[in-house]
């Protein structure tokens, strides 16, 4: 972490630059995986300290293993054919919605409770709160 660079990176607002080491072992293979990245920060020094970019470098993959790999993992979001005009967007937002009706539901394992709902329309209209006849 420094500050030292200000006023010589080419980036608005930059207060620091950063750089973070990473470590982690294939679960597959046993191997260790080394990777090394540099970020940029609008954040002084008081405010973004070592410990608390860290925190927010961690916080960031909590929302990656959330919620993208979720998405592609259940909805093969990567895959996707669909990129032209507002399809794409419109998509997204029916991923999202689908996940967060799972997740008001209860539901922890969101590919289970999507293959649970899957084909049962009652199931699917009760999530959203209409009322299903019997």
């Amino acid at each position: 972490m420094s500050s030292e660079l200000v006023g010589y990176v080419k980036f608005p607002h930059v207060q620091q630059v950063f750089r973070l080491e990473r470590e982690r072992q294939n679960v597959k293979s046993g191997k260790i995986e080394r990777e090394t990245i540099y970020g940029i920060t609008s954040a002084p020094e008081q405010r973004a300290t070592p410990e608390r970019l860290l925190e927010w470098a961690r916080g960031h993959w909590a929302i990656e293993n959330k919620e993208h790999y979720v998405r592609d993992m259940t909805f093969d979001e990567d895959r996707s054919q669909v990129r032209k005009r507002k399809r794409a967007w419109i998509l997204a937002a029916m991923r999202n919605l689908a996940l967060n009706l799972l997740r008001l539901a209860g539901a922890t394992n969101i590919a289970e409770a999507t293959r649970a709902c899957a084909g049962r329309v009652e199931r699917s209209l009760r999530l959203i709160g209409l009322p299903v006849s019997a």
